[in-house]
């Protein structure tokens, strides 16, 4: 199981924990009228819900570390990249520079990729104060503009750091592993699949995928990463 990371909530720096998302319950009860399975699955996980992390460069950061390595390995990389940088801040990530930053145990790759992160915040190339107001498609062509960071990353982020609750990210294998294991008896699934049974869930697809990855590992929401999620290499 690889670790970048959908439950942001094992390994981040000091970071205000966002509470029960306020569209959460609403969510569950419309999901559970109009959807046979997600009216057997929802209630077998109680109370629990989604919680993020309201920090976007430390989000980001961790998910970037995470990428393409085991939870393990990326706790590890995380930690020490934690006391390299500990408020995990632009400035400071910056200051550290490349050779710090590989004695973290992160690839020359991941190393760019931070360091690209952290430039972009610094010289605010993107508009993270802005991301609250902007709708889903806004956020991702921002952020798919920063290296390492693809649509899946991107979607990933609309989920955890903003709690948007109208995202599918079709490039998931575990909410296509889900569909398949829930809806068609663990028959190979297809994007149009897919979407087809995500029509039901609107405008809380983001709950009915939350569901979906509990459903095939109830103690984390976390599943393997897609084989590539690199943004634009510039």
């Amino acid at each position: 199981m690889m670790s970048n990371t959908r439950d942001n909530g094992d390994a981040v720096a000091p970071a205000q924990v966002i509470q029960v998302p306020s569209y959460w319950e609403e969510a569950k009860i419309e999901l559970m009228k109009r959807d046979r399975i997600m009216k057997k699955l929802i209630p077998q996980f109680g109370d629990l819900h989604l919680v993020g992390h309201s920090d976007p460069f430390t989000t980001l950061a961790r998910s970037l570390v995470g990428q393409q390595i085991t939870p393990k390995a990326a706790d590890l990389a995380w930690k020490k990249l934690l006391l390299a940088c500990p408020k995990c801040t632009p400035s400071q990530v910056l200051k550290a520079g490349a050779e710090q930053l590989s004695a973290c145990g992160l690839s020359k790759r991941k190393t760019e990729y931070l360091l690209d992160l952290a430039d972009h915040f610094k010289a605010k190339r993107v508009h993270a104060s802005q991301w609250g107001e902007m709708d889903d498609e806004a956020v991702i062509a921002e952020l798919v503009q920063i290296r390492g960071i693809g649509r899946w990353t991107a979607e990933m982020f609309l989920i955890f750091n903003l709690l948007r609750p109208n995202v599918l990210p079709l490039d998931d294998p575990g909410l296509i592993q889900g569909i398949s294991v829930n809806y068609f008896s663990g028959e190979p699934v297809s994007r149009s699949d897919a979407r087809e049974v995500s029509a039901n869930w609107e405008p809380w697809r983001t709950v009915a995928t939350w569901y979906l990855w509990r459903s095939l590992d109830p103690a984390a929401a976390s599943v393997a990463t897609p084989a590539s999620d690199t943004g634009p290499r510039t």
